[in-house]
């Protein structure tokens, strides 16, 4: 690992596939978005893999949820992104997609969060935005990020993008995470590649590279 003003500086997916520089961020895997997604049942076994490695790796888990706000507590971006989301133009036809308590707001059974992994409710597409993420990963001294979850091109991209800003070093679990259609999915991948900054791995390449240490 090359070492620069007294920094030891990643340049390998391996040299991250730790537990003390690396968090696991499972975005928005709720019942009600993984149900809009054609892939959602292959994205969301992907990541039961990717916990159940994680859980084993000894990594800190975050799982983001999407919320809303009750209507009348709504602002005009809410309300605005709302109306464009249930295609409609008469605010009074809006409906609570996915009020804090109600079953489309919960994170899939299947994914069953432990008392040791971090719940975070946003109103935002990046998780960094009005949450604490940004502050629990520095305080334990991450330094990267493997994310999955749906969907990629709306939630993902942006929590990438801000992540990378905040100089975190995203990885991003490609087949585990959902787009709304292929040509989407593949577009915002080949965005990443461009920039040179975005890792990207398998399901199967990340969770061999986080139990691996174990194994020996």
């Amino acid at each position: 690992m090359p070492e620069a003003f007294g920094f030891s500086i990643p340049t390998e997916i391996e040299q991250l596939a730790d537990p003390s520089r690396t968090a696991v961020i499972i975005y928005d895997m709720q019942v009600g978005i993984i149900s809009q997604i054609k892939e959602g049942a292959a994205v969301l076994q992907n990541c039961i893999e990717l916990v159940a490695a994680a859980r084993e790796g000894g990594y800190r888990i975050f799982f983001t949820r999407h919320m809303w706000l009750p209507l009348r507590a709504a602002g005009v971006g809410q309300l605005r992104r709302a109306m464009i989301w249930q295609r409609t133009k008469d605010s009074a036809k809006l409906a609570i997609p996915f009020l804090a308590g109600s079953a489309p707001w919960e994170i899939a059974a299947e994914l069953n969060p432990s008392a040791d992994d971090v719940l975070i409710d946003k109103i935002t597409m990046s998780a960094f935005t009005g949450t604490f993420l940004d502050m629990a990963l520095r305080d334990s001294r991450i330094e990267s990020f493997i994310i999955a979850g749906i969907a990629l091109e709306v939630g993902i991209e942006p929590t990438v993008r801000h992540g990378a800003d905040l100089n975190y070093i995203p990885i991003v679990v490609t087949d585990a995470c959902g787009s709304m259609t292929q040509e989407l999915k593949e577009g915002t991948l080949h965005s990443f590649d461009t920039t040179g900054e975005v890792i990207s791995a398998t399901t199967t390449q990340i969770t061999s590279l986080m139990t691996h240490d174990r194994k020996k």
